[in-house]
């Protein structure tokens, strides 16, 4: 089979690599769709993330779909030809924090194509895919473009449901890269009142008003555009930070009002914080990292039409012109989310 490896940065290769055998509790699927994502995206173009580098050839890609092939012993529930929304997140279910129900903090995660461990968790851009039954669900009725946006999806909800309750909240989002738009759809269905959304590209702000945002602000061409919120102590109850800029994250500090809730979840690395500010202001900073049990649910919510993703895939490529769904992938000028087609 063809697998996408990604060896240094720029350096994007397609190769081959042997098939697997499904063992039991476990499907062998056959790869639909796989949408390029922002840590992909650093991969490729910086060799890694922060600290995380890349040090040895890795698979790329954990937001896809798949139509099931043949399934192992002890599965029961899936058929062939059927497709379904498969989450790269595997806990060990066995560590103190999945104990804890805490998941997503697993100390042995496997999670598709990431270079934080060592050896690397090779990743799901290829063609035939096994893959544990636990981790697939059923996306009937859904194209595999949409199936494929499961997982970032997921992200956005599981953000969401760090946040609290929603109902009624004004809410501040910057960043309006894929996280940050699906964050809109995901604050909207839960009961946000006003939505603002913040970017440096005028295309990004489009998609974010399609998508619910009630006001947008380019923050290239009108620096001063949060100013106003920031009057008697805040405006707004929730910031969503999906940029991972240390200026996105100061501006939404300075126009939340006291005792709102911060959601980072753009990892652009560390970055320098307004303590004062946080301080007296009595601010909550609420990591968000990854996702689990949300994933069923995003399906869920797409396949019952509460969530359109649809507007959001401005691109499909082949798997033969992969590198170049990359290179879109990075223009945050034409692109929203590209995909790459597996079948």
């Amino acid at each position: 089979m063809r697998a996408l490896v990604i060896h240094a940065a720029h350096d994007l290769r397609l190769e081959d690599r042997p098939e697997e055998t499904p063992g039991h509790g476990q499907l062998r699927l056959r790869l639909a769709t796989g949408g390029v994502c922002g840590s992909d995206l650093h991969y490729y173009h910086n060799g890694g993330f922060g600290a995380v580098r890349l040090r040895e050839p890795m698979i790329l890609g954990h937001e896809v779909s798949a139509f099931v092939e043949s399934t192992g012993p002890g599965v029961t529930g899936f058929a062939k030809g059927q497709l379904v929304a498969v989450s790269p997140s595997r806990p060990c279910g066995a560590c103190r924090f999945c104990l804890e129900g805490l998941p997503n903090q697993c100390l042995h995660m496997r999670f598709y194509g990431s270079a934080m461990p060592f050896p690397h968790i090779q990743g799901a851009f290829r063609e035939m895919l096994v893959a544990d039954a636990s981790q697939c669900v059923d996306a009937t009725g859904l194209t595999p473009g949409e199936a494929a946006m499961a997982e970032p999806l997921a992200v956005a909800l599981h953000a969401t449901t760090r946040a609290g309750g929603m109902l009624g909240k004004r809410v501040l989002v910057t960043g309006c890269g894929p996280i940050g738009v699906l964050a809109i759809l995901a604050a909207r269905r839960a009961g946000a009142a006003e939505i603002v959304a913040t970017d440096l590209s005028d295309f990004t702000l489009a998609m974010a008003r399609q998508a619910g945002a009630d006001r947008t602000v380019n923050m290239a061409t009108d620096a001063d555009g949060l100013s106003g919120y920031a009057a008697d102590k805040g405006h707004f109850d929730v910031h969503y930070e999906c940029s991972g800029a240390a200026p996105a994250l100061a501006a939404g500090i300075a126009a939340l009002r006291p005792r709102g809730v911060i959601l980072q979840l753009g990892l652009g690395g560390d970055m320098t914080l307004p303590m004062m500010a946080i301080t007296a202001k009595e601010l909550e900073l609420r990591g968000s990292f990854r996702f689990h049990s949300e994933f069923a649910v995003a399906v869920a919510l797409m396949q019952k039409g509460l969530i359109d993703v649809k507007p959001l895939i401005t691109h499909t490529m082949p798997l033969d012109r992969a590198e170049e769904a990359f290179r879109l992938a990075s223009d945050r000028g034409q692109a929203m989310k590209a995909q790459i087609s597996f079948a």
